[in-house]
């Protein structure tokens, strides 16, 4: 089997397009939704998601908090699916971000905060889903059809709908300039060369992905796809919590994955890329270079927009690492395309 015959890799090379169609058809809704939360902030964010679509969240809230200061926190559904217990929402704002909207605990939940009185918002790619149907406003992910039960077009899609929604928010031109950019800088991520992670990756058993600020939302994201596709184990951790505890087990040949973005937290994550380094452990690095790691190419983008070109690369690389471990990155044991979480 070849990379370009799955339907994860033909998926993942749509996400371009995808977020091309989808900032011009949800601009009109976006700058209405912008106006109404600014004329009335709400008191606090809750984002509400599972899977690629809480690594979405996570994103969203390094994105909320720095851009807009205002408090962000992700929901936990058994609060409301499994203990029955009622959260004082009143006057919050619900970012529910879901593929498909149709999991059981995550439509629980946000009609419980909708009676609670929250407003929620969803980014949803099937328009017409449950979830869809509740939401006080919807904003289509537009990604399209996704057969393969690892997403990729989606998860893209919903980080460029939440820098849409924030750059429209914060009334910020330069973000917004830079979102225009990101179907061709997409396009051109999807075509870079990181085949230099397979060789050290095929015969792995464990690994660390590493980022920070919104860059943890993606090194969150490839862990899963390294573990759903690839049958690896993989954790993602914080470049400052590397150092507390998960340090330990790094030894000489350990394999970690580094995402590094052009922000305020590039100086520590090239700081502990370069002790990494030193120790022995084998690093792969995306976002900069440095002597003694391998350099995986990345473009040159908007700090907020780079975490979405590291996404997009690194789904090219999952696709062929899936396969030359003996999988199928489009089958993957025990998962189905839509998860029904109780």
């Amino acid at each position: 089997m070849r990379a370009d015959t799955t339907c994860m890799f033909r998926e993942a090379a749509q996400a371009p397009e995808a977020v091309r169609v989808q900032l011009a058809a949800n601009a009109a809704p976006v700058a209405r939704l912008a106006e109404r939360l600014r004329r009335a902030p709400p008191r606090a964010v809750v984002t509400l998601a599972r899977g690629s679509s809480d690594h979405a969240a996570t994103f969203a809230r390094y994105l909320i908090e720095t851009r807009l200061g205002l408090l962000t926190s992700s929901a936990a559904p058994s609060v409301s699916s499994v203990y029955d217990a009622a959260t004082n929402l009143a006057g919050t704002l619900m970012l529910t971000i879901s593929q498909s909207g149709a999991s059981p605990d995550l439509l629980a939940v946000a009609s419980r905060a909708r009676e609670a009185g929250a407003h929620i918002v969803a980014l949803v790619n099937a328009e017409h889903s449950p979830l869809a149907q509740l939401a006080d406003v919807l904003l289509p992910l537009h990604a399209g059809s996704e057969r393969s039960v690892a997403a990729t077009k989606s998860y893209i899609a919903s980080l460029a709908a939440i820098v849409q929604l924030v750059a429209a928010w914060s009334e910020d031109p330069a973000l917004a300039s830079a979102l225009g950019e990101a179907p061709q800088l997409l396009a051109d991520a999807w075509q870079l060369d990181w085949s230099a992670a397979v060789p050290p990756l095929t015969t792995a058993t464990n690994l660390y992905v590493v980022g920070r600020g919104p860059g943890l939302g993606i090194a969150q994201e490839a862990a899963l796809k390294f573990k759903e596709t690839c049958g690896l184990h993989a954790e993602a951790v914080s470049a400052a919590e590397l150092r507390h505890g998960p340090m330990a087990i790094v030894r000489a040949g350990f394999p970690l994955l580094i995402f590094s973005q052009d922000d305020e937290s590039r100086a520590g994550i090239v700081q502990l890329s370069r002790e990494l380094a030193a120790s022995g452990a084998d690093v792969l690095l995306a976002g900069t270079a440095l002597a003694h790691t391998t350099e995986l190419p990345t473009q040159h983008a908007h700090p907020v927009i780079a975490p979405l070109l590291f996404a997009q690369s690194f789904y090219r690389l999952a696709t062929m690492l899936s396969l030359a471990r003996g999988l199928d990155p489009d089958a993957p044991p025990h998962l189905r395309k839509v998860t029904e979480t109780l």
